[in-house]
């Protein structure tokens, strides 16, 4: 059973599409290569743009700029940046649990970093240490609710580090 996340959820509120890609941009800046990131939250919500600033951030710190596309259909994408690989999977069409060793999603975990929307199905083969990040829009779609439960000190540390930088309390 995975353990349990470090201490009370961090959550800021009314972040703006730009907020999302600014934490998503600090993120990735205390991301190690081995880590795994399971992000949730209803269809529209920004779980894929927080994924693709991420991503672009790690890119950048080597010098490039890609596209990085969503993986909903084809159900992982795979990038090298700064000396890790770097996984971003979408398991929305994922309809079982054989789908997910058939991607290698389950045997690339704490081997790269991971980024994974929808990790419902994940279950018990979820790892242990990993950052939760919730998103939630608004009723007009505008402004996110993230809320970062993180299962290391180390994590932790981070999803704080980010709140404060974007001048959010952590709770």
């Amino acid at each position: 059973m995975p353990t349990r996340p470090e201490r009370a959820p961090v959550m800021m509120s009314e972040l703006s599409a730009d907020e999302v890609s600014a934490l998503g941009s600090c993120l990735a800046g205390g991301l190690s290569p081995h880590d795994t990131v399971l992000l949730s939250g209803p269809i529209g919500a920004g779980k894929t743009h927080l994924a693709r600033a991420i991503i672009q951030a790690l890119l950048q710190s080597d010098g490039r700029s890609e596209d990085v596309p969503s993986p909903t259909f084809t159900l992982l994408q795979e990038y090298e940046a700064a000396g890790a690989t770097i996984a971003h999977a979408d398991l929305y069409r994922v309809r079982d649990r054989a789908d997910l060793a058939e991607i290698g999603l389950l045997e690339g975990f704490g081997r790269r970093l991971t980024l994974v929307e929808w990790p419902e199905l994940l279950g018990d083969d979820a790892p242990a240490e990993r950052i939760e990040i919730a998103l939630l829009p608004d009723r007009t779609g505008e402004l996110r609710t993230v809320t970062m439960t993180a299962a290391t000190p180390r994590l932790r540390s981070l999803a704080e580090g980010c709140a404060a930088r974007l001048g959010r309390r952590g709770a």
